[in-house]
């Protein structure tokens, strides 16, 4: 059982939100735009399947790679689509059906599953603050505060820690869930499979490294690894207002990451859209001022993790 620690501990912050934005305001910020939201979709495919198509054709690394960089980042965001679809922020009403087949084919190209991000993810937001309950807190964040062991978490070593750390989580789940996990991760990890082979036999081993291998084992660690620590690895863990870190928008890694680096302000408003959290964060300024919120860039977020050797979910100010 949780205890909805999130809830209990943020009334205050409830009321001190709705005082800071007026009510027409929020119902504006809250308005879902499906074709916005396909937009960016169809945006996310079309990356992915070009960068395939030159990850197979060129074999200059200067070419290479940085289309790795795209490759791998695109494929993490499909996690944002899918985190989109689980917080209803698709459509303005509410479509089950077609909710469920988007977050299937989202979380595919993720090699995950999307029932078990779902619950886990939802469980993340109502128990934000609680070290035992939240369970990306609980099993996914690092306990050695060693450089080394946190730089593991940016290489391919990702994958054992995340899928042990599901695992633990999905053992205390009823038996429905689990079969529809183990089922939902299977034909991921087949599609994956899939698509690797089809790759080596069509083009040739090097061709499969490079559009798939590469960008999925290596670049995917290090864009999964630089979104969480603009997460709650910074904070003050005295204020449920501050229980997220304050990351500014900024126009490369607001696309880079499809707006997923307002953290923050999605953890305040989660049935807000990703397209319209740069406004929320606008609008929010006069609180974070008058709180004394700090805000952070993701260098300074690398420095105080790798050089500083900071603590997660510390104030990392103090220290």
């Amino acid at each position: 059982m949780k205890s909805h620690y999130y809830s209990a501990h943020a009334v205050g912050l409830r009321a001190d939100l709705g005082r800071v934005i007026a009510r027409d305001q929020m119902r504006v910020l809250h308005k879902k735009d499906a074709w916005r939201h396909f937009v960016i979709a169809g945006r996310q495919f079309a990356m992915l399947g070009l960068a395939t198509w030159g990850l197979v054709y060129f074999t200059n690394p200067l070419i290479w790679i940085p289309l790795a960089f795209v490759q791998g980042f695109t494929v993490f965001n499909f996690t944002v689509l899918l985190h989109e679809v689980l917080h209803h922020c698709v459509f303005e009403t509410r479509h089950p059906r077609i909710e469920r087949l988007l977050a299937l084919v989202y979380a595919t190209p993720s090699g995950i599953s999307a029932s078990q991000f779902t619950r886990w993810h939802l469980d993340h937001h109502a128990e934000l603050g609680s070290a035992e309950d939240d369970p990306k807190r609980h099993y996914l964040s690092p306990k050695r505060v060693a450089r080394w062991y946190k730089l593991l978490y940016a290489t391919p070593a990702l994958f054992p820690m995340y899928f042990r750390a599901a695992a633990r989580e999905t053992a205390t789940y009823p038996d429905e869930l689990k079969r529809t996990i183990a089922w939902e991760r299977t034909v991921s990890i087949l599609f994956h499979l899939s698509v690797a082979a089809l790759l080596w036999w069509r083009f040739g081993f090097w061709a499969a490294w490079r559009a798939d291998l590469f960008p999925v084992f290596f670049v995917f660690p290090i864009a999964f690894t630089l979104n969480r620590l603009g997460q709650h690895y910074d904070i003050d863990p005295s204020d449920p207002a501050k229980w997220g870190t304050l990351l500014r928008g900024h126009w490369f890694w607001n696309f880079a990451y499809v707006y997923s680096n307002f953290h923050l302000e999605h953890h305040y408003f989660p049935g807000v859209p990703c397209y319209r959290l740069p406004e929320l964060q606008r609008a929010l300024a006069p609180f974070y001022a008058e709180r004394g919120m700090r805000w952070q860039t993701y260098h300074g977020l690398i420095y105080g993790w790798i050089v500083e050797n900071k603590r997660p979910h510390t104030d990392w100010s103090l220290s």
